[in-house]
């Protein structure tokens, strides 16, 4: 499904207008007309008092069509509008004009102190009509107060195009921000809507058709997605009947430690069950027969190690030949955190990347690139895969986790903009960034992946893709898409809590056949 930023939308209303000839104001009328049709079929014994709240640019012009609409059907609505009618301008102000001729009631709040008077008794539902997608600055003063008091109501709030006080663009929640039960938007979804918290707030996401020219949006040519079946089901290569194991790759693992044999063979029974044609683990030496003993179908090579993990000094030595004829590196999880991990992780980048040799990084991989500084991907030849969760993620952009997680969108595009590299940030809705200014948001998973080993699981995914030589952002598309399903699918059988990361990878054969059918 496309997602469209706030300049994208922009965009989106000023081709449909100056080029194709729709009026703005035809688009303003169906955009106000659907948000009010949208109140009565959800929540139709709520319409009977409804609260349009209007700022003052064309969001309020929405809401006043709105407010129009539900005067023209019976039922009894009042409307507020943060600020002065004369301040009101082109659209907007026409549409203010029009509720006021059919009857309607507008009282001006200018500020935080006449508030409490403005909005009055509790409403059986609200209109939030104060910002649009164009929001990019702290709601402060009286919007904020505003938006507090709508909260308060405790009744159901239908968002205007997007929940005022989200970003649009990112999810993030600027200061404060309506808890709408029903959003409605137009044309095409935003990054706000599906990427936390931002998604969070928005209730039931419903998305109207109000007349934008269909050739606009080729124009335009989006780079965010929020992937839904029909955008990965393609990347699913079907095979032919006399297929060997040598077509569909063969990724290394480097992984594992003491006490951490767990997460390679997690990382490694992922990467078979996700369609690898051969797989190989490199192991510190001490827990190799661990390994082997823990998967008869994956090859292991044992190596020099130090104290359970491996010997940052000797380790290239051995890795040299190994990695020669492998396809994709998965490298990290289970490693430890050691100056012989980030020595380790040193080489890899510097002499083990190729042009035509993907490598993935996770967990304790991420945390040893993150004592390198992470700019030293740019010494990478190859192409650089990063799938850290919020905490990594932070370590990696020397902020707190809380910065991540307030707005993982941009944190994901400076990522990679800073390391060249493909970058997932993993969580509900995980968000996915590439170099070259893709976007993406996954739609599947639920709370039961919050489990031990479930990230490693998503690196042997990857890499399995990264091994049968798809685009990186792809591999990151379609893996974390099929990682998401496959839990959907144990969830669905098992229950939300208490599943485990290795009946989502013994899901993934099943998972993938329901989304080639």
């Amino acid at each position: 499904m496309i997602l469209l930023n706030a300049a994208e939308s922009r965009e989106l209303d000023r081709i449909s207008q100056q080029k194709y000839g729709i009026p703005s104001y035809l688009l303003m009328t169906r955009a106000g007309e659907a948000v009010a049709d949208a109140l009565v079929e959800r929540f139709p014994e709520a319409a009977t008092d409804a609260l349009v709240v209007a700022g003052r640019g064309n969001n309020g012009g929405d809401g006043f069509v709105a407010a129009r609409r539900l005067i023209q059907d019976g039922f009894g609505v009042r409307a507020v509008l943060l600020g002065h009618a004369a301040d009101l301008k082109g659209d907007a102000a026409r549409a203010y004009a029009e509720f006021r001729a059919s009857g309607g009631k507008v009282i001006e709040a200018s500020g935080e102190s006449s508030l409490e008077a403005a909005l009055g008794k509790r409403p059986s539902a609200v209109i939030d009509a104060i910002f649009g997608t164009g929001l990019n600055a702290e709601v402060k003063g009286g919007p904020r107060r505003a938006i507090e008091m709508v909260n308060s109501f405790a009744v159901p709030a239908i968002a205007v195009d997007i929940a005022s006080g989200v970003n649009s663009d990112t999810g993030a929640v600027m200061g404060a921000a309506i808890r709408a039960s029903l959003t409605v938007t137009f044309g095409f979804a935003k990054f706000g809507h599906v990427s936390y918290p931002g998604a969070g707030q928005c209730g039931e996401l419903r998305i109207v058709d109000i007349g934008f020219a269909a050739r606009a949006i080729e124009e335009i040519a989006p780079r965010g997605r929020f992937l839904e079946r029909d955008d990965v089901r393609h990347l699913i290569r079907m095979r032919p009947a006399n297929s060997h194991k040598g077509m569909y790759g063969h990724p290394l693992v480097i992984a594992g430690g003491r006490g951490k044999s767990g997460a390679v063979l997690l990382a490694s029974r992922a990467a078979l069950r996700a369609g690898a044609g051969l797989v190989t683990a490199a192991v510190p030496e001490s827990i190799q027969p661990i390994v082997a003993a823990g998967q008869a179908e994956l090859m292991t090579e044992p190596i020099a190690d130090r104290d359970g993990h491996f010997d940052g000094a000797h380790a290239p030595d051995a890795l040299k030949m190994i990695i020669d004829g492998k396809n994709a590196l998965i490298v990290g999880p289970g490693m430890g955190v050691s100056d012989d991990t980030r020595r380790l992780v040193e080489w890899l980048i510097s002499e083990a990347s190729e042009r035509e040799r993907p490598m993935l990084i996770d967990a304790d991989g991420l945390n040893a690139l993150a004592a390198i500084g992470c700019e030293a991907l740019r010494r990478a030849r190859g192409p650089v895969v990063l799938t850290p969760h919020p905490g990594e993620a932070a370590r990696l952009l020397g902020v707190t986790a809380a910065v991540i997680n307030d707005d993982r969108v941009s944190a994901a595009r400076n990522l990679a903009e800073r390391t060249g590299a493909s970058v997932l940030i993993k969580g509900s809705h995980s968000v996915i960034a590439s170099p070259d200014g893709d976007v993406y948001i996954n739609s599947t998973g639920n709370p039961g992946m919050g489990t031990p080993g479930i990230g490693d699981a998503l690196s042997g995914i990857v890499g399995a893709m990264l091994g049968q030589k798809m685009r990186p952002i792809d591999a990151l598309a379609l893996g974390v898409f099929l990682h998401g399903c496959a839990a959907d699918r144990v969830a669905a059988r098992m229950g939300r809590i208490g599943y485990i990361a290795g009946d989502v990878i013994d899901e993934l054969p099943a998972a993938l056949e329901a989304l080639t059918e």
